[in-house]
């Protein structure tokens, strides 16, 4: 690992080197823009791009004499495109420039609009779902429903994903997805990861990827990726959107947002802000029955919650241009969240269905959550050829501050106190602190090969507190068995190659990745250590035949793993009632995954795939150990066996007439859960379908609506046997203000349906679970762009490489 990042590192900067003290002697293009009468054209805007993918190189806003120059230009094929206010753009060339060049274009001529007063906006045309082998695209801008939603809100109604009841996200056919924001992983989980998703609104968001089959350059994640990209404005000149969002379900919402770039010929400055304030209930009930000397107990929890939550986002970065083929960027995000929960938890307890006694808890709950990531990058271009260099520096803060004041009371079933109330403090602050550098290397090996390779580094370290126990005396006093401090500290050490080429009708990449973990743990109160240093090797590769225009075959297979989060392995005791804990398990071990997919696409948009995976070491879901003599439940989580996933996968749009458009989605799997010896006799099956439809509707040429909806059929998931899920969605939007405005008016879960209902029967677990979190909400949300939009900085013109970035299937998930 040593010797592969020390010839990365040199290639780096000798790399650097070379180009600050280019060997490659440059050239220059000048030339003038004028009117019809040949006068100049001053503070227009000329782009260098070049010719063959129309990808931006540089640009310049042009002085009072109408002309430009630009020096220190590789040696290529190049256009140039002109605009300015109130005329029509205009192409020039293309043009050969040779090594010490200076190349003087003719005078390009620009006609004024019919009507100057109007500015042409370029609009996008793309699917609000773009499916591809091994990735599904959700373009955010495109989708009525996501409007005024936050990520969390998005990701629990989108196609192919589930949010489980402990805030999980997976994606259908996988469990626990690794979560990335623009590449970057967030390192969170449970509660955390769902207020950090709370506070990126609709309005900040780009796209959402789901990728189930990236290259050896990406985390090997078992689970899968979601990577979450946020807006980052591409338009010449100062624009940007302002968006306000009223909402009701049975509270009200709201959120206000900014997102905005200004781009120069040297500079690029982009930035997004969002304030939201939300209020939503939960309601949670278990029924759990307990057989102890042939005594039936019944143990029933009616847990209810409301949660009032102030959310800050942001998102600012800069690009700098230092050559043409040089770019340092230096990018910082984050979010704060305060959360004040209202808990009313009931638990009646029964004995042969005769009510015996009663405990309520009333509760107040506050936290704070901040997370701020800093990000520094460099990129270049490194020769003619096409070879890149790319640097990455992070690093993140996390904190936590919670603390909870319960009150739990005593009855009979005459609701006689049988015991004075008590009193507890519930305090858990914690801290997480991550370095992270990578290194990614690209070069050509011929017109149609590309070998990668690069190496990463990560050091994450947690400080962990947990403070709980009554009020004696007037003061609150920590019960050690339920109290505890721990440290964690874990280096991953990553290097990949990865290898691409195209062979007539097949296009072939394969890679392979290789991490190295190393974690200590240290619990002081508990003078327990956890020490693990394993390394694993994961495999990729993706097989892309096309037979024809209209037929297109692939095969991947990739292995996988995931690791514990932080919490889950440690070893706190969490207090819910007085029979009812959650506990951190210090001796769980990552889970690996082997996965293959074969699909078919017909015409470039139905996709017909048929999936298989086996994991190992599989932990993902909750196991409850429960002590029937005491009638103490625990839920943990532990390596529970293997599981095996067999599936049949099918998308595709349909366009109904000329204002009827829709998408159809539709997943069939079988899964069978095998436990290992020490865990029980679980050896179970059973299969899960999941279908969605999307229904577009084009009103006029500014009202369009939309109605989407998901049906999940009863399946089983870990020990759990879970009821049938579904939902309905509904939309409509108007554009305003020559469609630099809209209106746009959504409701999720209009049938208020949406929610989780399950039962465990295993061992001696037997109980059922009803979820409900707040799921119907009415949205109304404006939206406004400013700014000059009249020009993308990258052209929406094919590259000649399209068909094989998208056989890839991974452009995003960043390592």
């Amino acid at each position: 690992m040593k010797v592969i990042l020390g010839c990365l590192l040199s290639a780096f900067f000798s790399a650097l080197f070379n180009n600050v003290h280019a060997q490659v002697v440059l050239s220059s293009i000048q030339g003038k823009v004028v009117t019809e009468n040949h006068t100049p054209l001053e503070s227009s805007t000329i782009i260098l791009l070049k010719a063959r993918d129309s990808s931006i190189i540089s640009s310049t806003i042009i002085g009072k004499n109408g002309k430009y120059k630009f020096e220190e230009v590789m040696p290529d094929d190049y256009l140039l495109l002109a605009t300015s206010i109130g005329y029509n753009k205009k192409y020039a060339g293309p043009y050969h420039l040779e090594e010490d060049q200076t190349l003087r274009v003719a005078e390009i001529i620009l006609k004024p609009l019919a009507n100057q007063l109007k500015e042409v906006i370029i609009t996008s045309t793309r699917p609000e779902i773009e499916v591809r082998p091994g990735k599904i695209t959700i373009n955010i801008p495109n989708s009525l429903t996501a409007e005024g939603s936050s990520a969390f809100e998005i990701l629990r109604q989108s196609p192919g994903v589930r949010v489980d009841n402990g805030n999980n996200v997976n994606i259908i056919g996988r469990q626990n997805a690794l979560i990335t924001i623009d590449g970057k992983t967030t390192n969170l989980s449970g509660e955390d990861l769902a207020a950090y998703l709370r506070s990126l609104q609709s309005s900040m968001i780009e796209k959402i990827e789901l990728i189930t089959s990236g290259s050896a350059k990406y985390d090997a994640s078992s689970g899968g990726i979601v990577n979450i990209v946020l807006k980052k404005g591409n338009n010449i000149g100062a624009n940007g959107t302002v968006t306000a969002t009223a909402g009701y379900g049975k509270y009200y919402k709201s959120n206000v947002g900014i997102t905005f770039n200004d781009r120069m010929a040297k500079f690029n400055i982009f930035g997004s802000y969002n304030f939201a304030v939300d209020k939503k209930f939960h309601n949670f009930i278990t029924d759990r029955v307990i057989n102890f000397n042939n005594i039936i107990s019944d143990y029933r929890v009616d847990y209810k919650s409301t949660q009032k939550s102030e959310n800050n986002a942001f998102n600012l970065g800069a690009d700098y241009f230092i050559t043409p083929t040089q770019t340092v960027g230096f990018l910082v995000n984050g979010f704060s969240s305060q959360d004040d929960f209202i808990k009313d938890n009931s638990l009646n307890i029964s004995n042969h269905g005769v009510l015996d006694s009663m405990i309520t808890a009333e509760s107040k709950l506050g936290r704070h959550i901040s997370k701020i990531n800093y990000n520094l990058n460099y990129n270049s271009k490194l020769d003619q050829a096409g070879s890149t260099l790319s640097a990455d520096l992070n690093y993140t803060t996390f904190s936590r501050s919670s603390g909870e004041y319960i009150t739990n009371s005593f009855y009979n079933a005459d609701w006689s106190p049988y015991r004075d109330p008590e009193l507890l403090e519930n305090l858990s602050p914690s801290k997480i602190k991550i370095w992270l550098s990578k290194l990614d290397f690209s070069t050509p090996l011929s017109k149609t090969s590309i070998l990668e390779a690069g190496v990463k580094y990560s050091h994450a370290s947690s400080n962990n507190i947990l403070t709980f126990g009554p009020e004696i005396n007037g003061e609150y006093v920590p019960n050690p068995d339920l109290s505890n401090h721990f440290f964690y500290t874990e280096n991953i050490n990553a290097a990949y190659v990865n290898y691409q080429n195209k062979f007539d009708k097949l296009y072939l990449t394969m890679g392979l990745r290789g991490e190295q973990t190393s974690a200590n743990g240290n619990s002081v109160t508990m003078n327990a250590q956890i020490n693990r240093n394993y390394f694993s090797l994961f495999p990729q590769a993706l097989l892309v035949y096309k037979k024809n225009s209209k037929n297109e075959f692939s095969l991947s297979y990739n292995r996988g793993i995931t690791r514990p989060a932080y919490e889950d392995i440690n070893p706190f005791l969490y207090y819910v009632d007085p029979y009812d804990y959650r506990a951190g398990n210090p001796n769980l071990k990552p889970e690996y995954s082997n996965s293959i997919e074969l699909s078919h696409t017909y015409n470039k948009i139905i996709v017909t795939s048929l999936y298989a995976s086996i994991i190992s070491n599989a932990y993902e879901f909750g196991f409850y150990e429960q002590n029937d003599s005491t009638k103490v439940s625990v839920k943990t989580q532990t390596n529970l066996g293997t599981i095996y996933n067999y599936g049949i996968r099918f998308s595709t749009p349909v366009v109904i007439n000329s204002w009827w458009s829709a998408y159809y989605r539709i997943d069939a799997s079988y899964q069978r859960y095998v436990a290992y010896p020490q865990n029980g006799t679980l050896n179970k099956g059973a299969q899960d379908i999941i279908f969605n439809s999307i229904q577009n509707f084009k009103i006029s040429e500014t009202v369009s609506a939309v109605l989407s909806g998901e049906y999940e059929s009863p399946n089983f998931y870990g020990i759990s046997q879970n009821k049938a899920r579904y939902w309905v969605n509904a939309g409509i939007g108007t554009q305003l203000f020559n469609k630099r405005g809209s209106l746009r008016l959504n409701v999720t879960d209009i049938f208020n349906t949406q929610q989780d209902r399950g039962s465990i029967n295993y061992q001696n677990l037997n109980f059922i679970v009803t979820d409900k979190k707040e799921s119907q909400v009415a949205r109304l949300t404006f939206t406004y762009h400013f700014g000059k939009a009249s020009v993308k900085a990258v052209a929406a013109h094919r590259t000649g490489n399209e068909e094989e970035q998208k056989r890839i299937g991974s452009g995003g998930g960043g390592n």
